[in-house]
């Protein structure tokens, strides 16, 4: 292919032949303006919320021996360009953005925040609920002419059932937006009924083990046309808590959190009470999932009911086991063979409750490895960057079991660090058709068929009245 990188991404566009779709770009909010907008909306509650939860960058203000002491992160910092100051304005000007889309090579862009991402963490409820309302008006407004080609997230809190609800109602049937970003691997205190709890929370990821049940905002979600997204963190928990090196606790953290709720989601059971609803997991790339996809399959044909009678102690011939000791076994194990036969089975989780199921795929309704492929490739997405190399692993049908392709989706990630210059971002994603990894039409699929289907799968209407309507309309019918 001629290098154009000189003329952005337009060139590019104009000789694929069908339209690019970001699914994961993001804007950055402008702090005066902003503060301004949710005061007037949510009045001083709602920027008291948006305050609460600063970025972690501020464990930076404390010397490391401390940050050591109480286990605190360090973060990356310098998170936004500065060297390119057009892409500065970019991401915080929305009609300069859409004006440029053209020369990125884009058609269009689905949009979430920066700061805003942590506005549905708050912990306080009363503040949570009072800025997320104010912040995705303020979203709705600012985004409001430019419907055409860019589409900004809603930010959902998660942490019950109504809260979500309520709020997937009004940003869809009063703010008109049809994008939501999920709250999940939502902090929630340990009981105090624990004695000396090894840790002070946990994290619940919503699908499986949750105290609430959510399949109402997943019903919700199906009423709306909403596929939800998410677009957590796992840096600062687990083993991402380096106080020294941010880097450390960057990489991966995406994928981690991503997997840690596409996971709950499959084995609660969730994909398969709506078998129509889409999910998206963003900026983790596919390789995580290619990684889960492959585990679930080998961990069901090693645990299903079935198999689990082929390691069932209740199966162990003893007296078997004994004699063969007696026979082959050297000195310590033939005197002490008859102990075998005293041995305490090992437990299982009905050791203390009888009635406790061995089916750990249940909740599925599994009978064969291809209902794992149904009820996992076609319902998951995955947001992946332009400089991912993995990204053709999703299309890989000799690598992935049964054949499969998954459902990876380009992410640019516009607006962030890893951006520099948002003029090459279509192209370093075409690299990999260069290099032979993918072909042309997997490259169709991740920049356009797949978006169409994950984002107008359960909402048909998600692309009317955008500049690409029709290509979408007839993207959709090509879905078997």
């Amino acid at each position: 292919m001629p290098n154009d990188r000189g003329q952005g991404g337009a060139a590019l566009r104009d000789r694929l032949g069908h339209p690019v779709i970001d699914s994961d770009g993001h804007w950055v909010e402008f702090g005066p303006q902003l503060f301004d907008y949710l005061k007037q909306v949510g009045g001083s509650k709602a920027v008291d919320g948006f305050k609460t939860r600063p970025s972690e960058v501020w464990h930076l203000t404390i010397p490391l021996d401390e940050r050591r002491a109480r286990r605190l992160d360090q973060p990356i910092w310098w998170g936004l360009p500065t060297r390119n100051t057009l892409d500065r304005a970019t991401s915080m000007l929305p009609k300069l953005l859409y004006d440029r889309l053209e020369e990125f090579g884009f058609d269009f862009a689905v949009l979430y925040p920066s700061g805003g991402l942590r506005v549905p963490f708050i912990a306080d409820p009363e503040l949570r609920r009072i800025t997320c309302r104010a912040f995705n008006t303020f979203s709705a407004d600012l985004f409001r002419q430019f419907s055409d080609r860019l589409a900004p997230a809603a930010v959902i809190p998660m942490h019950t059932p109504e809260e979500a609800i309520d709020e997937l109602d009004y940003v869809v049937r009063t703010l008109g937006l049809k994008v939501a970003m999920m709250a999940s691997l939502i902090r929630r205190p340990i009981s105090s009924r624990q004695p000396n709890p090894r840790y002070n929370e946990w994290l619940d990821m919503l699908g499986l083990d949750s105290d609430y049940d959510y399949d109402p905002v997943w019903a919700k979600c199906c009423e709306l046309g909403i596929s939800p997204t998410f677009h957590s963190v796992s840096k600062g928990v687990g083993t991402r808590v380096s106080p020294s090196n941010g880097v450390y606790n960057h990489i991966g953290h995406f994928g981690a959190a991503g997997e840690a709720v596409c996971k709950a989601l499959f084995l609660g059971g969730v994909t398969r009470r709506f078998p129509n609803l889409n999910f998206a997991f963003l900026e983790g790339g596919v390789g995580w999932a290619c990684g889960l996809f492959s585990d679930l399959i080998g961990h069901w044909q090693k645990r299903n009911p079935g198999a689990l009678e082929d390691i069932n102690p209740a199966n162990l011939d003893h007296q078997e086991l004994v004699r063969l000791f007696r026979q082959y076994g050297g000195k310590g194990a033939v005197d002490k063979a008859d102990r075998l036969l005293t041995e305490a089975e090992e437990p299982s989780p009905r050791t203390a409750d009888p009635a406790a199921s061995l089916d750990e795929f249940g909740a599925c309704g599994i009978e064969h490895r291809e209902d794992i492929r149904e009820l996992f490739v076609r319902r998951f997405y995955f947001g992946c960057e332009s400089d991912d190399p993995l990204n053709a692993w999703a299309f890989n049908r000799k690598c992935n079991p049964l054949g499969s392709r998954l459902g990876a989706i380009f992410g640019s990630d516009i607006g962030h660090f890893d951006v520099p210059d948002m003029t090459t971002v279509l192209h370093e994603a075409y690299e990999l058709v260069d290099d032979g990894l993918i072909t042309e039409q997997d490259f169709r699929d991740f920049v356009f068929g797949n978006p169409v289907r994950l984002w107008a799968g359960n909402n048909p209407d998600f692309f009317k009245n955008t500049a690409i309507e029709k290509d979408a309309v007839a993207a959709l019918s090509e879905i078997p």
